[in-house]
């Protein structure tokens, strides 16, 4: 330990963070300094971070506020850290993390190590059948409402280290800087895009919902992935009462169930009859509702399954549109696949993973770009939509593997 510094932190770990914060990426904060500029005194920068940590004369920058879209409408405000208060940030996670790791709940999912967002969809998808009932959860505001208190008292149960209780409390109070440079001090709330905000936020819902519910009601189980929830019941009555204590629960922790988005859904299926309002939900990018599945005999039933959901069609389509592939007539069509596949290979992973079927119409979009690009790639083609149409198959017939989707046979047809 070194004697002239307060706090003990390894110079090792300052570098691993570094390293983590590097692989991650991500945009500048408010002092406009990217990874590639850090890194021109990168020695001397991660000295720096290394010796106001362990000396505690550390604070941290103003997070820079960037608005974005939500898949459902509305907006979400993110809250970029600089690239040193993202390392300093990832310092604390590598401590922490470990400490709370052990006491999170099996089926917490979200921003774990171990555990992903699919994993999440297939268990939602097995209990969606044994169970017939599901109360899809909307916390209002979740990451914009943490209580500061309450989470550093969550934080203090897992460690009693001074200096990461020093440094978090310093980040909740950090004030974000909005485009135009005013300031806004924070009182609760964890901004979203810092590197341990979702650590600390899975701390906070572990005792705030997980941890309750292993004791209040462990007969229900649940998926979560940061603050998007779903609990299975056996009847709508118990799925009712359900709703009223977990809404009283999270009132305790200075928290609010969305009342118009927090339903109760109805799961379903051949076995399952009756009709009601509610029989679909969304999670995690996919829609779970009846839907017409062929048994491994060939036979036809209603299944209740999950499968890309409609905002996630839209956004995969809109990200297409953005390339503006019919204008890279520079490119080949080598060239294309190679630059595009490693983001189309992502979406058929994570989308294609259940009713794989439902991807078709998502690379409609894809298709049609690919056959304008051709059409103006090649003056044969020009003006001539179906025989681009037919040019193209006959490409993906002579290779299927150039395109990631080409693969699953989701090749150009007469009807494009």
């Amino acid at each position: 330990m070194n004697k002239e510094k307060p706090f003990n932190i390894s110079k090792k770990v300052v570098w691993e963070a570094y390293q983590r914060v590097r692989a991650n990426k991500g945009a500048a904060g408010v002092d406009a300094e990217s990874i590639t500029d850090f890194e021109k005194d990168l020695k001397g920068n991660l000295y720096k971070i290394w010796n106001r940590m362990s000396s505690g004369s550390y604070f941290p920058s103003p997070v820079r506020a960037v608005v974005i879209p939500k898949d459902k409408g509305g907006q979400r405000v993110l809250g970029v850290p600089t690239v040193a208060d993202r390392i300093a940030q990832m310092v604390v996670k590598i401590y922490l993390e470990p400490k709370v790791e052990t006491i999170f709940h099996s089926d917490s999912y979200g921003y774990r190590p171990g555990k992903s967002a699919i994993e999440a969809v297939g268990r939602a998808r097995e209990r969606c059948w044994r169970y017939d009932w599901v109360l899809d959860l909307d916390i209002k505001g979740f990451f914009d409402n943490i209580d500061h208190e309450l989470l550093k008292k969550a934080v203090r149960k897992r460690t009693d280290s001074k200096w990461i209780l020093l440094y978090v409390e310093r980040w909740l109070k950090a004030p974000a800087q909005q485009p135009d440079g005013t300031l806004v001090q924070r009182d609760r709330g964890t901004p979203q895009g810092g590197v341990v905000s979702p650590l600390l936020a899975n701390l906070f819902l572990h005792y705030a919902l997980d941890d309750w519910m292993r004791r209040s009601y462990p007969e229900i189980p649940f998926e979560r992935y940061a603050d998007d929830v779903i609990l299975h019941c056996k009847t709508e009555a118990e799925a009712k009462e359900l709703r009223t204590t977990i809404g009283g629960r999270l009132g305790q922790c200075k928290l609010e169930l969305h009342s118009e988005k927090t339903k109760i859904i109805y799961c379903r299926d051949d076995k399952r009859r009756g009709s009601y309002s509610d029989e679909k939900f969304d999670f995690l990018g996919f829609t779970f509702r009846p839907r017409l599945i062929k048994s491994r005999w060939g036979k036809c039933f209603v299944g209740f399954n999950p499968a890309i959901s409609h905002e996630a069609t839209k956004s995969i389509q809109e990200t297409v549109r953005s390339w503006r592939l019919h204008r890279r007539s520079d490119k080949s069509l080598g060239d294309l696949a190679q630059m595009y596949n490693p983001i189309i290979r992502g979406w058929i992973n994570y989308y294609g993973s259940y009713y794989k079927s439902a991807l078709y119409r998502v690379f409609y979009q894809l298709s049609r770009s690919l056959i304008r690009w051709a059409m103006r790639k090649y003056k044969k083609l020009r003006c001539h939509t179906q025989r681009a149409v037919h040019w193209l198959g006959r490409v993906a017939s002579r290779d299927p593997n150039l395109f990631a989707h080409w693969q699953m046979g989701m090749r150009p047809t007469a009807g494009q």
